[in-house]
C-alpha cells in the first residue's frame, strides 16, 4: 500500500498512514536499538487497509534502516 495504490490482500485503494507520535513514550510500533529508550526508538509507520484492515509496517527513513543494520546486522 506504501508503494502501490492497491493493498495487495483485497485489492482495496483506501489506505490510512498512521505515523509515529515522536513527543509520546512508547508509542506505535517501534524498535529500539539501544538501552536508552527514547535515544534508540526507530519509528515503524503503519498502513492500514481501510477496505480489510490489513497492515504493512514499514521504516521510511534510509538512515533508520541504516540504524536497524548496524545494530541487528
Amino acid at each position: 500500500m506504501k508503494n502501490g495504490a492497491k493493498c495487495p490482500k483485497c485489492g482495496g485503494t483506501h489506505s490510512i498512514r498512521i505515523s509515529d507520535n515522536p513527543y509520546r513514550y512508547a508509542s506505535g510500533n517501534n524498535i529500539y536499538t539501544t538501552r536508552a529508550t527514547l535515544l534508540g526508538k526507530v519509528p515503524v509507520i503503519r498502513y492500514v487497509c481501510y477496505d480489510c484492515g490489513y497492515v504493512e509496517n514499514w521504516v521510511e527513513k534510509p538512515e533508520e534502516r541504516e540504524k536497524l543494520r548496524r545494530t541487528f546486522g
